[in-house]
């Protein structure tokens, strides 16, 4: 595969009142419906941390691990970076008490909601940071729900050695085709593991594809049913999914995001300094190569630039 690297490039360009102010590199890969490479820019082989968009093959190894939900949508928020609407967190502390894990056996870090209006509202009411808020509380539910199942100890359910984490691993190597390319500490303190671009959009093309009833399929179909609870009311990933019929979406801090539609192919892209404005043009660039189109994706093909209030520019990709 080392064939397919090029080096970072020029993927995304800003430009204000009519003169280009910045440009954002990066990698993206565009995989045929064979699962083949019919498109890329930069290094597509070498290892990235996919962050967040690792979640929906976190989960597939969670339930293989023997998870069980009362609810399919409760895998869509195990696989969330949720906004903290009052929605998430009322269904993650109910997944929580349906296994019988308290949650403050919660590792997550204390953190306000991403929704401004969520924290403007638990600001008002006198609250603070919790670490239900977190936007990974439902990755980290899941992984409790899954010990609870097994028996596991809760307190280093984050640890790399723990047997949850161990199998984890196992899983995403097996959907992603490749061995992890490194693991790290991700912002919520569980592992995070390091794939190529290719590896990545293989394994969401992967879930997307396969048969009804399996894991990978119970997976996709919950966070393509339950879009709001994977990101948010107002989130990318929730627009996305809505508009585009059979799409699979999940972003990942620094700049991932990765895409799969059965029968048309897939997209992963991580963009180098970690801008995550950059992401949704270049996704709408790679996403027009595999012939995707809709209003959505005009919308979101370039991000506005604002100045006093009012826009006067925008980002676009040029890739």
């Amino acid at each position: 595969m080392t064939d397919l690297y090029a080096g970072g490039e020029l993927l995304a360009e800003v430009v204000r009142s009519g003169f280009v102010e910045g440009r954002h590199h990066g990698s993206v890969v565009v995989l045929g419906p064979d699962g083949e490479v019919v498109a890329w820019a930069g290094d597509v082989t070498g290892p990235v941390f996919p962050r967040s968009s690792n979640k929906p093959l976190q989960a597939v190894g969670m339930l293989r691990a023997g998870l069980t939900l009362t609810d399919e949508a409760d895998l869509a928020l195990v696989c969330a970076s949720h906004h903290g609407e009052p929605f998430h967190l009322s269904r993650v502390r109910a997944m929580l008490a349906a296994a019988g894990v308290d949650v403050a056996q919660l590792r997550t870090p204390s953190d306000y909601p991403l929704s401004e209006s969520a924290r403007d509202e638990i600001i008002r009411a006198g609250g603070g940071r919790e670490p239900i808020q977190m936007n990974c509380s439902g990755k980290h539910a899941g992984m409790l729900c899954t010990c609870a199942a097994n028996g596991w100890p809760y307190d280093d359910y984050r640890s790399p050695e723990h047997p949850l984490q161990r199998r984890l691993v196992e899983s995403v190597e097996e959907l992603a085709g490749e061995s992890v390319g490194g693991m790290g500490v991700d912002g919520c303190g569980a592992p995070v593991l390091a794939l190529s671009l290719r590896g990545l959009a293989a394994a969401f093309l992967r879930l997307v594809s396969a048969a009804p009833g399996t894991v990978e399929r119970r997976v996709a179909d919950a966070m393509r049913a339950h879009p709001e609870l994977v990101s948010g009311t107002l989130g990318e990933d929730t627009g996305l999914m809505r508009a585009v019929p059979g799409l699979l979406s999940k972003g990942g801090a620094e700049g991932v995001q990765a895409v799969a539609v059965a029968g048309v192919g897939a997209v992963a892209i991580k963009i180098d300094d970690g801008a995550m404005r950059a992401r949704m043009p270049v996704l709408v660039s790679a996403l027009r190569r595999l012939g995707v189109t809709g209003p959505v994706l005009d919308e979101y093909a370039e991000v506005p630039v604002l100045g006093g209030g009012r826009r006067v520019g925008s980002v676009r990709s040029v890739w």
